[in-house]
């Protein structure tokens, strides 16, 4: 890893400030209308309507509340796993400036709910990436630091912020080598806002590498680890094994299988009824991904197939000897990670890609994932530990039911696995302090830079 701090902050901050094509511009101006087009899902009409309100409500929440006397800080991130990342990063932001305010956006509907957790003073929507709107939104609030996480840098807000003085950082910056954003049009119509950057912490050199194929300066870039880590850490240290469950089986019996989807379930399922002929005290704890009536239905009738009987969460009791527990709630997985003993995680099968290893192994629990991880570097990360089981396509509920018998028949064997994954956690830890000391610094200029005289 390189060094955590630039060696000189001042010089790397303030960039000549780019702005956004007209092509990319007009993009934006023509795709908006059309969304309402073709969504069909009631949430994402919802997350519509909320983009579309949210320079208004950003200015309304500014006319109240704004203090110009304070600097604000605005931190975007998409969805909640890169809300996870910008948590920990903007509570120790807080706690380093407490007299700041702080403005929070998503995109994604999945991550309202999250939003909300947010130790924020606004939290909402983010404004459409169209110039009308993004000016109305930072005439408003004003920030002095703009903060996106991840990878989802929108090139409008990015520069109109950068050219009112904000100093505009990314945090927790991850190019995967298959992203969009790397190939025309989408680098070039991008590369502005990346340009814009003041100082992007990268979460791994290869991630910074690709930054500045997509346009931002590699002086400006600093390799600072992954601030999810701490955020998992910190989430699961806060919490405690759900006791209700406990008497659902005995959790070193257990296996939680989290975010699945049906390609993931026809294996764990087929396993959970071979691991039952020998330890008939072999308990599965199932988290769908999407927990539609369907989709439980269609769990419910392949554990039937299995000779699985099963109980949903919502109607389990002490009472029950139901050998598979289907949660059907969301907003659950990291607290039940530790009713159990061991994890499987899903989208290894099928298109979706493995879902989040952290949980598990922040909770010291062995994982097993499917054959494609689409380069994971969190799985890469267990892997290298020694923590990480993956399958093949060919014979995986054969193969899964060994593994689950051994560690069942072996603790030992399993308590070490899960160790070494804890460790591998604990090894990365400190990516958002080292995120926030980027951030002071990017700040510190930016204020000097707009006091008169």
């Amino acid at each position: 890893m390189r060094e955590s701090l630039p060696a000189s902050p001042q010089a790397r901050i303030v960039p000549a400030v780019p702005t956004t094509s007209p092509l990319y511009r007009a993009a934006t101006s023509m795709a908006v209308p059309l969304v309402p087009v073709v969504l069909r899902d009631a949430r994402a009409r919802e997350a519509h309507r909320g983009r579309i309100g949210a320079p208004a409500a950003l200015a309304a929440w500014a006319a109240g509340h704004r203090d110009m006397t304070r600097p604000l800080a605005w931190f975007h991130a998409s969805s909640v796993g890169e809300g996870l990342q910008a948590r920990a990063v903007l509570e120790r932001f807080r706690r380093a400036r407490p007299d700041a305010q702080i403005v929070y956006t998503h995109y994604s509907p999945s991550a309202t709910a999250f939003a909300a957790t947010v130790a924020a003073d606004w939290s909402g929507y983010v404004p459409y990436d169209r110039p009308a709107d993004v000016a109305t939104a930072l005439d408003a609030v004003r920030p002095d630091l703009l903060v996106f996480a991840k990878l989802d840098l929108w090139p409008e807000l990015a520069t109109a912020a950068a050219a009112r003085g904000a100093a505009v950082t990314l945090i927790a910056g991850t190019v995967s080598p298959n992203s969009g954003r790397l190939r025309f049009p989408l680098r070039a119509l991008a590369a502005p806002g990346y340009a814009a950057l003041a100082c992007a912490g990268a979460i791994a050199d290869k991630d910074a590498e690709r930054l500045v194929r997509l346009g931002c300066d590699p002086a400006r870039i600093t390799v600072t680890g992954d601030p999810r880590i701490d955020s998992v850490l910190d989430a699961v240290a806060a919490i405690a094994p759900d006791g209700a469950l406990h008497t659902f089986s005995n959790p070193e019996h257990t296996l939680v299988a989290g975010s699945t989807w049906p390609a993931d379930e026809a294996v764990v399922l087929a396993a959970l009824a071979l691991v039952r002929v020998t330890h008939p005290d072999a308990r599965l704890i199932l988290v769908p991904h999407d927990p539609t009536e369907e989709h439980l239905r269609g769990v419910e009738l392949r554990a039937e197939q299995h000779g699985v009987a099963c109980v949903r969460m919502s109607a389990h009791s002490a009472s029950d000897t139901a050998p598979l527990l289907l949660v059907d709630r969301v907003g659950l997985l990291a607290r039940l990670y530790g009713s159990g003993s061991m994890a499987l995680v899903g989208g290894g099968w099928g298109d979706k890609g493995i879902h989040s290893v952290l949980e598990p192994a922040a909770w010291a629990l062995p994982v097993t994932i499917g054959p494609r991880d689409r380069g994971s570097r969190d799985a890469q990360l267990l892997d290298a530990a020694g923590a990480l089981v993956r399958l093949p396509e060919a014979d995986a509920p054969h193969l899964l039911a060994g593994h689950w018998s051994r560690w069942l028949a072996e603790p030992a064997e399993r308590e070490q696995k899960g160790r070494a994954a804890r460790h591998a956690l604990e090894g990365e830890r400190g990516a958002a302090e080292r995120s926030v000391s980027l951030l002071l610094a990017a700040l510190e200029v930016s204020a000097r830079s707009r006091r008169p005289g």
